[in-house]
């Protein structure tokens, strides 16, 4: 599960800096949530419009079954088999992108999990619209040695160079869900 991530705008990390920027600027006044996102805030993703990769600006999570709560997570494994997420994985993908992502493990101890030497961590999601609003959701993963001795899933990461694969290939989105996840860096938070 992902419930929460990050998103930083360190003057180092220029790549996300420019996400923002151009999501902001799709979003008008409506403000973007930067550093901790919590599930229903606006936030950047990434789309693609014909053929061109862009950012928006969406909101964190499906409306939940009978209006209950919200969905912010999707298991990669299934979602081809849920009503919610069926077609949004055939024709409505995204990238969500990050500075990393939260978990927390044994005593409930918050570990912030982010690549090692980048700047940008992009998740995969799915979006859809709810009458004028576009939400997203972020596809998880079995977590592999490096997020298991805190949480058992972790978001299916996307190597940045196909990013462009996973928003317009069917076939090969399929292949990057079932893709290997990277090692990831952890980062525990003081208590």
């Amino acid at each position: 599960m992902c419930g929460r991530y990050t998103l930083f705008t360190d003057t180092e990390a220029r790549e996300i800096r420019e996400i923002i920027e151009a999501a902001q600027r799709q979003a008008g006044s409506a403000p973007l949530k930067t550093g901790e996102i919590f599930p229903t805030n606006l936030a950047p993703i990434l789309t693609c419009s014909r053929q061109r990769i862009q950012a928006e600006a969406a909101v964190w999570g499906f409306p939940g079954f009978q209006g209950r709560g919200v969905l912010i997570n999707a298991r990669a494994e299934t979602a081809a088999e849920k009503r919610t997420f069926q077609k949004p994985l055939r024709v409505s993908r995204c990238a969500v992108p990050s500075t990393g992502f939260y978990e927390w493990g044994p005593g409930k101890r918050k570990h912030c999990f982010r690549l090692p030497e980048t700047e940008a961590l992009y998740m995969a999601g799915l979006w859809n619209d709810y009458g004028e609003e576009r939400k997203f959701v972020i596809l998880t993963t079995a977590a592999n040695a490096s997020v298991a001795p805190v949480h058992d899933r972790m978001p299916v990461i996307l190597p940045r160079d196909r990013l462009e694969e996973w928003l317009l290939d069917p076939e090969a989105a399929q292949l990057l869900l079932r893709a290997p996840q990277p090692g990831l860096d952890a980062f525990p938070e003081a208590l």
